[in-house]
């Protein structure tokens, strides 16, 4: 019912930056949040960044804070991650994520992912 495709990911050394990208779309009403989160092998997902879509607000997880920066185009319903000075622990595999009602406002609010993008920061 929402599709989120994600990109912009890849290589990089230590230092360096990357932007991702993830654009929703299918059947949205509408969006209540959407963010990034991070998975490596053997640990859980974590959060990344989160944007709320009423108050405009953002959240950051404190170890990408000051480097990371989530932005949003809603009339796109697509958002970014900026990453800049990246580190060797950064990497992961990004997730894109959307809370959103499909059709109509009196459908319940649902979580969706995206396929994941990887992340690779040498040092």
């Amino acid at each position: 019912q929402v599709q989120l495709v994600e990109s912009g990911g890849g290589l990089v050394q230590a230092g360096g930056s990357l932007r991702l990208s993830c654009a929703a779309s299918g059947n949205i009403f509408s969006i209540n949040a959407m963010g990034w989160y991070r998975q490596v092998p053997g640990k859980q997902r974590e959060l990344v960044a989160t944007s709320i879509t009423s108050s405009s607000s953002t959240n950051y997880a404190n170890s990408v804070k000051g480097r990371f920066t989530i932005s949003r185009d809603n009339a796109k319903n697509t958002i970014y991650l900026q990453m800049n000075s990246l580190k060797p622990e950064d990497t992961a595999v990004y997730y894109c994520y959307c809370n959103a009602r499909v059709w109509t406002v009196l459908a319940p609010l649902s979580d969706y992912w995206g396929q994941g993008t990887q992340v690779t920061v040498s040092s």
